[in-house]
């Protein structure tokens, strides 16, 4: 059985910020945005280069079994690029606050970058929820 990470799901409070953000801040591509019931609305967008999409979702109710995230409560998703410096220099174009290069290192997160699977920039959408771009060695379609 082959099971693929296709879709995260992202709490936002309001649809057409977080949409605007992902889009024109961070340069996602929009797949899908539709109402697919009355009041019920999903946005899906993808990262370039991705195969992992978001969805930001309006009125779902939850899940049978699940429980409802609070807008800002994701933490820790990870993009990863082979050039985090340019990466980084397009964010900060697009006017997203994304943090400088940093490593862990010695002391805990140092300034600067590290070495290979050791650089990282942080950012959070406009409902605090938290990402990471991490700079990878090659492109994935090389590992």
């Amino acid at each position: 059985m082959e099971l693929t990470l296709e879709v995260v799901t992202v709490p936002v409070t309001d649809l057409d910020r977080s949409k605007k953000f992902y889009e024109e801040g961070c340069g996602f591509r929009l797949d899908v945005d539709q109402e697919v019931a009355p009041t019920v609305r999903i946005v899906q967008l993808t990262p370039p280069g991705s195969r992992c999409s978001i969805a930001l979702m309006g009125g779902f109710p939850p899940a049978p079994g699940q429980q409802t995230m609070a807008p800002g409560a994701l933490q820790g998703l990870q993009l990863c690029v082979t050039d985090l410096a340019a990466a980084r220099a397009a964010l900060v174009e697009r006017s997203v606050d994304v943090s400088e290069i940093q490593h862990v290192g010695a002391t805990g997160w140092e300034t600067g970058p590290g070495g290979e699977w050791n650089s990282f920039v942080f950012f959070r959408d406009p409902d605090g929820n938290g990402w990471a771009i991490q700079e990878a060695p090659s492109p994935l379609s090389d590992r």
